[in-house]
């Protein structure tokens, strides 16, 4: 591979992740409802989890 398209490689990679970090700073209010979501799920499973092992023994 030549110079040139080592370069260009390169500032293309180096772009990518400039413009993919500056893309995930600011949370929208979709992104928070589903994290609100995954918690709920998620701490209602361990209660289901601590009910079952509860109830078997």
């Amino acid at each position: 591979m030549n110079l040139s398209k080592s370069a260009l490689l390169m500032s293309l990679l180096l772009l990518g992740l400039a413009f993919g970090s500056t893309g995930c700073e600011k949370e929208g209010p979709a992104e928070q409802a589903g994290q609100t979501i995954d918690r709920t799920v998620e701490k209602t499973g361990d209660r289901m989890e601590n009910i079952k092992d509860a109830a078997t023994e």
